[in-house]
């Protein structure tokens, strides 16, 4: 498997790895739950150097980037980002997406790790077809860190003269972060305010010492799972695939029908966006401690036999002390304030259906 630029410096803190979209990458250094507090309470950090990285460039990079995607790139501010989706032509989603815009005719395009080779390939076909040659995949020439919790601004500031003040949620700027040249991004994936650092690879384990030495936690991939879902920020092959659309997903918001340019898959979804879905994606939270995981089945009550849905994500919440989960349900049962019966394990777990996310940081 392939291994980020760290993995020696997890390894060295006393890592458990585990294989996430093909990479071997750590899982937790101490415990879920500690990591986990850590994010909440103070700062944590968090390797994600597998994750992918797509610089398009040049004349008609906005315009491209409006036919490949179903947002509208071209809407974004330089300094800003946007959260997207790239979907196939029948308007399923291959990858979820953000979108930097770097400056006027430059974006960054950040890609889940195990959907690298399919948002490629989907955007040089895409290129060809707008005749366009502006679109690389540096991934393996770049790190990314995020460092995330109420402590994660006045860590990095530390190792940094740009001021980070000045950076508001889903923006990106430029900076050097101890003595190193990064693009610093204000985004996250876990329900707190932090940033992502976006740095040569070679310089991966100075960047990351330093960080750690100026008091950010390391985390692993186990509490970045349960903060995400806290949060209700969906996780490609989970709640997300190729079997899934916008609209099912509670992602309709993202896709910019308004607009007289085409792109692809707007015909499906603009058939799509008139229909009721078949199912939705809900929240969930239930009693006690027993959680709903991954593909338990959910039925309309205790003693139903035909399920109307499945968890995607499911967990007791560290923070929350209840179980919390992701589910699609049939669409007549997804509306808040809906009971359910979840199969765990041969015992039937009543659990309402609430409105994500689950958590919210104070501001």
């Amino acid at each position: 498997m392939p291994q980020t630029p760290l993995h020696a410096e997890h390894a060295r803190l006393g890592a458990s790895f585990t294989d996430f979209g093909g990479w071997d990458m750590p899982v937790r250094y101490s415990s879920d739950l500690a990591e986990h507090q850590a994010v909440r309470e103070s700062a944590g950090l968090f390797d994600i150097s597998h994750m992918a990285e797509i610089f398009v460039t040049g004349s008609g990079s906005a315009e491209f980037l409006d036919y490949a995607l179903v947002g509208q790139a071209s809407a974004i501010a330089i300094g800003k980002a946007k959260y997207s989706l790239i979907c196939n032509v029948q308007g399923n989603i291959i990858d979820d997406l953000i979108v930097y815009r770097l400056a006027d005719e430059e974006f960054l395009v950040i890609a889940n790790a195990g959907n690298r080779a399919a948002v490629v390939e989907a955007l040089e076909q895409r290129a060809n077809v707008m005749n366009f040659s502006g679109v690389e995949d540096l991934s393996d020439d770049f790190a990314l860190l995020a460092i995330q919790g109420p402590a994660a601004t006045a860590i990095l500031q530390t190792l940094t003269d740009s001021d980070l003040s000045i950076l508001p949620y889903y923006s990106i700027g430029t900076g050097k972060v101890s003595g190193i040249d990064a693009y610093l991004c204000r985004t996250g994936y876990t329900g707190e305010d932090g940033f992502e650092i976006l740095f040569s690879s070679d310089k991966a384990a100075l960047v990351f010492d330093a960080l750690i030495t100026a008091g950010a936690i390391s985390c692993g991939l186990a509490s970045r799972d349960t903060l995400r879902l806290e949060a209700g920020m969906p996780l490609y092959g989970h709640e997300l695939n190729l079997d899934i659309n916008p609209y099912q997903a509670g992602l309709g918001r993202v896709v910019k029908l308004d607009r007289d340019a085409d792109f692809v898959g707007k015909a499906s979804l603009t058939a799509l966006s008139t229909e009721d879905p078949d199912k939705q994606l809900v929240g969930l939270v239930g009693e006690g401690k027993r959680a709903a995981r991954a593909e338990y089945l959910i039925y309309p009550t205790e003693d139903s036999t035909v399920p109307i849905g499945e968890i995607t994500s499911g967990a007791l919440s560290p923070t929350l002390g209840y179980p919390v989960a992701m589910a699609y349900v049939e669409s007549a049962w997804s509306e808040v304030g809906n009971t359910v019966s979840v199969d765990i394990r041969g015992t039937r777990l009543q659990m309402s259906v609430v409105k994500l996310p689950f958590y919210k940081r104070s501001k």
